[in-house]
């Protein structure tokens, strides 16, 4: 957040870390050496709590943000060490040391200065913290305090005895350290204790500190306090603790009102703590300060449970509102449907369901962009909503595709489905919205909810299929009366290869768009064999090099005949294709599996399929069985397996069941 210490910063530093550890060494086997306790104790000690004190000071003055909460730290830590340097040039001096004196009066007014500072840099370092996490920080203080003065109780024995000044001081050093750990640690659980090593610093500094004022409490109650001793060393690294987390590597929070396991694990942590508290003072009795603050504890938990709760279940309801629900219309989704669906063949309830198809709408979104076709989608949502809010529900599947399931207790199905179809039309200058649609009444023509949808998806692409008056069909129209006339055996292959494609398209479930799409390329994949001479098409023998290119050349043809109108732009394309194999030995593109168009890859199994039963001059014509074996011969290779499979198993389930080598009777197929 600060960027880099400065130079002088990690000098001071490091003297500190440095005189600290040689304390500690000194601590640990040379009190009371000639000649080294004054040293350590009065030079070692104050230089390296000066050194910490200025990294203090130079965070607040050299760093802009979070100045003043820093510059109170520094003070507070500045405010200890006058206090040390005025026990140790000036009270330790004297032959009967008093107490409380000057320099307790310096390390009191420590604190003040510290909670500020802490309060300051929480505030700044979690600002837009949602108002219940604050209770995470209340449950986190409670808890250390009431830990705190229940193992703090043998050392505040003797500390209410003596005049006022005398018990306001011994209740200060260890209440204060206290306080000051339990602000650190609430801030640490008010940020969800996501990982912080400035605060992690801070409360290591804040709890060694606490310790060493424990241990002088219990010396001065006991035998005395010793100088050059462990506290010292303690007192060292607490406050070379604080310096380091004044320059340590931190970030500013937002923890908002999301829902995390963190935010239910810290409450139960710190309930559990306030239990073990209460537990323990059946055994062992402890301050009552101590037993009041873990029962708080609870509570402040109880409080923070419930609100867990409470937005746990209004999460719950928006989680399962939001999965019923289209993002973009507000109607109810696919899954909202089947839900719907189920419930309404198992009651056996009488419904009208009907399924649309946006007409013009692909041609809408192309020329005037996707927000304003999402706003055309709000707009026919909302006029379809109203139309039918009084029978039952509305539904967006997806696209252009909407779905309406009704009641016709007090309307006619007539009636409903002309004002759905009505809220679902929209006219433009330049452009026209209409709807194609399927229905169906339930239970009465379907028992589950996929035998309905299918019913009427079918009875929807069959309307689509008659509405011939648009301008793609219109043009689509002439492309083909042009083949007929050239070609009339290659136009009735043409059509029994769309009536094929319809029925692969609809068991693959696609939307009505993209069948009317692939129907549409089906019947234009071969119209650029308009421009291939009729010696070569009808050609008994193989085909010379050159004529192979021709021929080949025939989809790029297609794609110019037909991109010509540009509301055939995605049919174009799919002529193009028409040609390409599985395995990119096609042409005229070399394109492989999942490269290839869905709509392309369709028509070509079918395309082959229509040939091998129809026969050429240079191949003889097979039977639906043979033709169907050569089609798995082939799948891998030349065709999409997964198409082929379905091919089989879904538009001719009877071939696969059938051993003859016969001609079987042929679906219908043929040319109207």
């Amino acid at each position: 957040m600060h960027g880099r210490a400065p130079k002088a910063v990690w000098i001071l530093l490091c003297a500190a870390v440095a005189g600290g550890i040689a304390h500690g060494l000194y601590t640990t086997g040379g009190v009371g050496k000639p000649g080294l306790s004054a040293f350590f104790d009065d030079w070692v000690y104050h230089g390296v709590f000066l050194a910490a004190a200025a990294a203090c000071v130079l965070r607040g003055v050299l760093v802009r943000a979070e100045r003043l909460p820093w510059l109170l730290i520094a003070g507070g830590v500045s405010v200890w060490l006058a206090g040390d340097v005025y026990w140790t040039f000036r009270i330790s001096k004297l032959d009967e040391v008093p107490y409380p004196s000057f320099a307790d009066a310096l390390y009191v007014a420590g604190y003040p200065l510290m909670y500020a500072g802490i309060a300051m840099l929480s505030r700044s370092r979690l600002r837009g913290v949602d108002r219940t996490l604050w209770l995470d920080g209340l449950i986190g203080a409670l808890a250390v305090a009431s830990v705190a003065l229940a193992f703090l109780q043998p050392a505040l024995a003797g500390t209410t005895e003596g005049d006022l000044k005398t018990i306001f001081v011994n209740l200060a050093y260890p209440l204060g350290d206290v306080v000051l750990l339990s602000l650190v640690v609430g801030a640490i659980a008010l940020g969800g204790w996501r990982a912080d090593t400035a605060w992690s610093i801070f409360a290591c500094g804040l709890a060694i500190t606490g310790i060493a004022d424990v241990i002088y409490l219990q010396q001065e109650a006991t035998t005395g306090y010793v100088p050059g001793s462990w506290p010292d060393t303690m007192w060292l690294a607490g406050a070379v603790a604080i310096a380091g987390a004044a320059w340590a590597p931190s970030a500013r929070k937002s923890a908002g009102a999301q829902l995390t396991r963190r935010q239910f694990v810290l409450p139960v942590l710190f309930a559990l703590t306030a239990v073990a508290v209460q537990m323990y003072d059946h055994f062992e009795r402890v301050s009552e300060p101590a037993v009041w603050l873990s029962a708080a504890t609870l509570v402040a938990v109880a409080v923070r449970m419930s609100i867990f709760f409470e937005r746990y279940a209004t999460l719950l309801r928006h989680t399962k509102s939001e999965a019923l629900t289209d993002a973009l219309t507000g109607l109810g989704n696919r899954r909202a449907l089947l839900n719907d669906l189920e419930e309404t063949l198992e009651s056996e309830e009488a419904r009208l369901l009907a399924i649309f198809d946006l007409d013009g709408f692909k041609s809408y979104n192309d020329a005037f962009g996707h927000p304003a076709g999402d706003a055309l989608l709000v707009r026919l949502s909302v006029k379809l909503a109203a139309a039918v809010q009084p029978y039952g529900h509305a539904y967006r599947l997806g696209g252009d595709e909407f779905c309406v399931l009704a009641s016709v207790e007090h309307t006619t199905a007539e009636e409903l489905l002309a004002a759905a179809a009505e809220g679902l039309s929209e006219d433009g200058e330049v452009f026209r919205i209409t709807t194609s649609y399927g229905s169906g009444m339930l239970p009465e023509e379907a028992r589950d909810a996929s035998e309905a949808m299918r019913l009427v998806d079918r009875r929807m692409y069959a309307q689509k299929g008659a509405r011939q008056g648009s301008a793609e069909h219109q043009t689509a129209n002439v492309l083909l009366r042009t083949l007929h006339e050239r070609e009339p055996e290659l136009g009735a292959h043409i059509e029994s290869v769309g009536h094929l494609a319809a029925k692969l398209a609809r068991c693959l479930d696609l939307p009505g768009e993209d069948i009317d799409e692939i129907v549409r390329g089906a019947r234009l994949h071969d119209v650029g064999k308009m421009a291939i001479p009729d010696a070569i098409l009808d050609k008994p023998g193989p085909l010379e090099e050159h004529e192979w290119k021709l021929m080949r050349g025939h989809t790029i043809t297609g794609e110019r005949i037909v991109a010509s109108a540009p509301a055939l732009l995605p049919v174009a394309k799919l002529v193009r294709s028409s040609h390409e194999r599985w395995d990119g030995d096609g042409y005229p593109d070399g394109l492989t599996r999942e490269e290839i168009p869905l709509g392309a890859r369709v028509i070509a199994v079918c395309d082959a399929f229509e040939a091998m039963i129809e026969g050429r001059p240079w191949q003889k014509r097979k039977t639906p069985a043979e033709a169907l074996a050569e089609l798995r011969r082939c799948a891998g290779t030349q065709f999409d397996p997964a198409l082929v499979d379905v091919f089989a198993t879904r538009v001719f389930p009877w071939l696969t069941e059938s051993e003859l080598d016969a001609p079987a009777p042929r679906p219908v197929v043929a040319s109207a």
